[in-house]
């Protein structure tokens, strides 16, 4: 464990405050101490915001902590179907059902929204590592095409929601951690609720030395969440969302590295000190309305802002993003039936050039920006417009019909060479409708649910364009249509819940971004994959005593992905398994906790090894990953309580990779660099305090 001096008195210090506020508290009230009520959320307890009948996975507060504050892949990773790959705080992967897994780097096939407010960019990237982990209340996802209302994307879409304030409270609460690597991580809020307004205040910090060479990260953030009535029928809600952080980038290695010494940064890396620096922004004021008891309507205006700047060892590139939209809800019910409607909006304007990196002449002190090599501006527009009628034909038996219509354009003007040798082009799409079918019975104790539904993913902006920066007027959107037949069970007095869902997705049109240079791609439509699989969640929840309660759980995901027609040049794939995706993957635990306030997490993560290359002439190697956390909580007083926690990280040590880079190419003599590896053994201990005013 490496702690340094610094941190450990900053623990110190913040336990020390804790301490004092605790007997202070203790002097001036010692008469008046009572037992805080303590809320245990359930998923079941947490508002479902897909539509209608459509399934959906969800986590609550409870299970995000039963990890380190800074690991939310690992929170994510417990859902089936789902799977993070993190090679950095700051580069994260998510694939779902082995859609996006072919993304060389950061995520896309997929819409996210953020307390309802779309976050995904013009050309469908959505970046988790935005948010503060400990500011979430609820992450639900929707695996698949059949979102309808938040997008028909291949891959589905991830609905964030932020904690929510204690119903006519006021309090402040402070979380405070340290851990292996230089971790420190502060949370600090401030919440407020009376009848018909509601308010928080969030300021975050973190900051880490990192496991490996150039790995340093600082972040601070700030998050305000408002809502408040403004009449009987109507209300507003105002969100702002500020991140600033520097993540330096020890990039991937190459096998010997990662065998012998995982810490490493490849050279160039490390020479040029390649970092990337963001500054992001979301503003968005949303206002609801009830018409009656039947309709409501919900639209919201959103902004969005991305300074980027990223020195990389084969250029430096300086990019912002300006975006902004309108969505429009409508929701009721008309008779029997209920139904939903509505537009979304979105508009980016997007601006980047690249400059020479001069660090081989910067005598060790890493990136020097150098002449500039590109200057581009790409403006993109989309449009979804979406609804869905839901009726039950029978007391058990209901049916949804859901459509979306897609329109999407790109412009892009090369502001650098002139004549001839300027690139600027257009790309219009042609309209996509996308129809979705849902059928659910509903049983004593669970319900079946069938589904087929029709989704796209637009391509992304290396996809688009050749090395050379002209738009392929070639490329097309990748289109499947998703069968998918489950069932939800709730057994034993409710004690044990238990979710199966099978499925199929024939996809065409692959999108494939074949690299041809260090940071150069071609994008093209490359055949066709079948994304089949299997997805079960057990969870069961019980009494050793009548003090000591556990839940044990489970989520397995079988993915049996596969090429059904791809053909690249003279090389053959078809029939070979889908690149990226582990065929096999389970996460499982254990939650004990009693009644004085002792909690234990115990949790584990298997991943099947993963095909490498479209050839699957390499794979990496299967793991096994252990993390334990335990923690304890108790009320101080009528407005003090206290919370301590400690955890380990990969328990057994095991050398692994926790984010892979498919077809990577060994430029000159040098080893393909396919591997981003996990941290090894490492510790984290953290205090909260919280005062109810």
């Amino acid at each position: 464990m490496k702690l340094s001096h610094q941190n450990i008195n900053r623990f110190l210090f913040g336990l020390f405050l804790c301490c004092f506020n605790t007997i202070s508290a203790q002097n001036t009230q010692k008469d008046s101490i009572t037992q805080l009520d303590e809320i245990v959320l359930t998923q079941d307890a947490i508002p479902k915001k897909a539509t209608g009948i459509t399934s959906s996975s969800k986590l609550s507060t409870q299970a995000f902590e039963r990890f380190n504050p800074t690991d939310i892949p690992s929170a994510i990773n417990q859902i089936s179907g789902v799977y993070i790959l993190s090679g950095a705080i700051n580069t994260n992967r998510i694939t779902i059902r082995g859609i996006g897994a072919r993304t060389p780097y950061g995520t896309n096939k997929l819409r996210m929204y953020f307390n309802g407010i779309p976050v995904t960019n013009g050309t469908g990237s959505s970046t988790i590592e935005a948010y503060d982990f400990e500011n979430l209340g609820a992450v639900e996802v929707i695996k698949g095409p059949k979102a309808t209302a938040y997008g028909s994307n291949l891959g589905g879409a991830i609905l964030l929601d932020t904690k929510a304030s204690v119903q006519d409270k006021t309090q402040l609460i402070n979380s405070f951690t340290v851990g292996s690597y230089n971790m420190l991580k502060d949370n600090l809020t401030f919440s407020h609720s009376e009848e018909g307004f509601n308010f928080s205040l969030s300021y975050n910090h973190l900051e880490t030395d990192g496991y490996r060479q150039n790995s340093q990260f600082q972040r601070d953030g700030l998050l305000l969440n408002a809502q408040f009535q403004t009449g009987q029928k109507s209300s507003m809600a105002l969100l702002v969302n500020y991140i600033d952080y520097t993540a330096h980038i020890p990039s991937s290695i190459n096998q010997t590295d990662f065998e012998e010494d995982p810490t490493r940064a490849p050279s160039n890396w490390l020479e040029s000190q390649g970092f990337e620096a963001n500054k992001y922004i979301l503003t968005g004021l949303s206002h609801t309305y009830r018409f009656s008891e039947h309709l409501q309507n919900t639209t919201s205006v959103f902004y969005t802002y991305l300074d980027h700047y990223e020195p990389r060892p084969f250029n430096i590139l300086d990019e912002f993003t300006n975006g902004f939209g309108l969505r429009s809800r409508f929701a009721g019910n008309l008779g029997k039936a209920q139904f939903t409607f509505g537009g979304e909006f979105y508009k980016d304007e997007y601006h980047w050039g690249t400059f020479e990196n001069l660090y081989e002449e910067n005598n060790g002190n890493g990136s020097l920006q150098g002449t500039q090599l590109s200057n581009n501006t790409e403006f993109r527009r989309q449009f979804n417009l979406f609804g869905t009628l839901t009726y039950p034909f029978a007391k058990n038996l209901s049916a949804q019909l859901g459509l979306n219509l897609n329109k999407t354009h790109y412009d892009f003007r090369d502001l650098f060479n002139q004549g001839e040798a300027n690139a600027s082009a257009e790309r219009d799409f042609d309209v996509i409708l996308l129809p979705n079918l849902g059928l659910n019975y509903q049983l004593k104790n669970g319900k079946i649910y069938a589904n087929i539904s029709r989704g796209f993913s637009n391509p992304s902006l290396e996809e688009t364009l050749t090395p050379e920066g002209v738009i392929n007027p070639d490329i097309a959107q990748e289109t499947g249509t998703n069968y998918e037949l489950g069932s939800e069970w709730t057994l034993f007095q409710k004690r044990l819940s238990a979710n199966i869902a099978l499925y199929r997705m024939n996809v065409k049109n692959l999108l494939v971004a074949q690299r041809v240079g260090e940071d150069q791609y071609i994008g093209r439509n490359a055949g066709k994959t079948r994304h089949q699989g299997l997805e079960l969640d057990l969870q069961y929840r019980g009494k050793l005593s009548r003090s000591v309660s556990f839940s044990p759980y489970l989520s397995y995901t079988l993915n049996d992905h596969s090429f059904v027609d791809f053909v690249d040049g003279d090389n053959d794939y078809s029939g070979n398994p889908l690149t990226g995706v582990p065929k096999h993957r389970l996460s499982s635990g254990v939650d004990l906790q009693h009644a004085n306030g002792l909690q234990l997490n115990l949790t584990h993560q298997f991943v099947d090894e993963i095909p490498l290359t479209d050839a699957n002439s390499a794979s990496s190697s299967s793991f096994n990953v252990f993390h334990a956390k335990l923690g304890f909580r108790t009320s101080l007083s009528s407005h003090i309580s206290l919370g301590l926690n400690a955890g380990i990280n990969n328990i057994f040590d095991s050398n692994y990779a926790q984010s892979v880079l498919i077809n990577a190419v060994g430029f000159g003599d040098a080893q393909p660099r396919y591997y981003y590896p996990g941290n090894a053994r490492n510790y984290f201990g953290g205090v909260q305090l919280n005062y109810v005013f």
